[in-house]
């Protein structure tokens, strides 16, 4: 059947989306919108921009995140170091044996020990770096720090990860979170040598990144498209600020997110409605091209940039460069100093 020119300008609608956070000892969680396509009259949209993919990816994310969170439990095994360590404390919940928790002045995030986490792969510069033990970058990604840090990562995962999974496919969306996970470490390890670092936050803030290039790049099919983007940037801006309480290792956050930012203009911009439309439009009728020409530009120069990125970055952190060398006030994306606490030892 043809299609009419109005039914083309169909346009979408926003929902709302959360977002975890990485690190040792601060989450948090918040409500970005989430873009969803909605067509009332076209067959084609219907098929195109609603909900075409089931998801089981992120499902499997967070199955897999827990499971290696009791496994990190197990191998913890708090009441047997601490007796044979002659420890003072008392292990936290000691009704679940070698998983219970570490007492929570050494762990407030009811979790294991640090030892723990950096024998079972967590992010630490000196074992990336100086043991050339890269494998870090990715392994640390699927590590918390406690019950806590899971629970609010996870909660942020499904909100996020599940609506994208089905609007793009587990592919695009697999990719953009192993990759912003890995970019998070990369940046992290640059500029941060004096403590470990676990969690899936820089992931997440990667989806969230793209979220937002995927609005900008679909720019002209959203409707409520200026109340999506501040909503989406308070909410950024928001997790982003909490990020330099001490603590928290908001490197990671920033990486993840610059690397989903740059994915979400090469993965995740839709066709023109009219392009859709082809296989409804008379024969003879030319078509257009499949996407409009600033997205093949946002999709060139996010696709050099982020290679560009990737190859300086892994370059300077395994000859040993120091981030802070090159940004001094880098620091502050970290922490910041207050009446209330020192940033000295971060």
């Amino acid at each position: 059947m043809a299609v009419g020119d109005d039914d083309l300008e169909n346009r979408m609608s926003a929902k709302d989306r959360g977002i975890g956070s990485r690190g040792g000892d601060r989450n948090r969680i918040g409500p970005p919108p989430l873009p969803v396509a909605l067509s009332s009259s076209t067959e084609f949209g219907d098929n195109a921009l609603s909900s075409r993919w089931t998801s089981w990816l992120v499902p499997m994310f967070v199955v897999a995140n827990v499971a290696i969170f009791v496994v990190a439990m197990f191998v913890n095994n708090c009441p047997k170091h601490f007796e044979s360590h002659r420890l003072r404390g008392n292990c936290v919940a000691r009704f679940l044996g070698r998983l219970s928790f570490e007492p929570l002045r050494t762990n407030p995030l009811f979790g294991p020990s640090s030892h723990t986490l950096e024998k079972l792969g967590a992010l630490e510069w000196s074992k990336v770096v100086e043991k050339k033990e890269g494998w870090r970058l990715l392994t640390c990604i699927w590590l918390h720090a406690g019950v806590i840090h899971l629970g609010a990562n996870m909660l942020s995962l499904i909100f996020i990860g599940i609506r994208l999974e089905q609007q793009f496919g587990f592919v695009r969306i697999g990719v953009i979170y192993l990759l912003s996970g890995i970019g998070g470490s990369v940046l992290s390890s640059l500029f941060i040598r004096n403590s470990i670092s676990v969690g899936a936050s820089g992931a997440l803030f990667g989806l969230l990144g793209s979220m937002l290039s995927e609005l900008f790049t679909n720019w002209t099919i959203y409707s409520n498209k200026i109340a999506a983007l501040l909503t989406l940037l308070f909410v950024i801006l928001i997790n982003l600020a909490i990020g330099i309480l001490p603590h928290v290792d908001n490197f990671a956050h920033v990486g993840g997110f610059v690397t989903g930012f740059l994915l979400g203009f090469i993965l995740l911009a839709r066709p023109q409605f009219k392009w859709l439309a082809r296989v409804h439009m008379p024969q003879g009728t030319p078509l257009r091209y499949k996407y409009k020409p600033y997205q093949y530009l946002l999709w060139l120069l996010s696709l050099v940039l982020l290679i560009a990125g990737f190859v300086v970055a892994l370059l300077m952190l395994f000859r040993g460069e120091n981030g802070n060398d090159h940004c001094r006030w880098c620091r502050y994306l970290r922490c910041v100093p207050t009446s209330s606490w020192r940033c000295d030892d971060i």
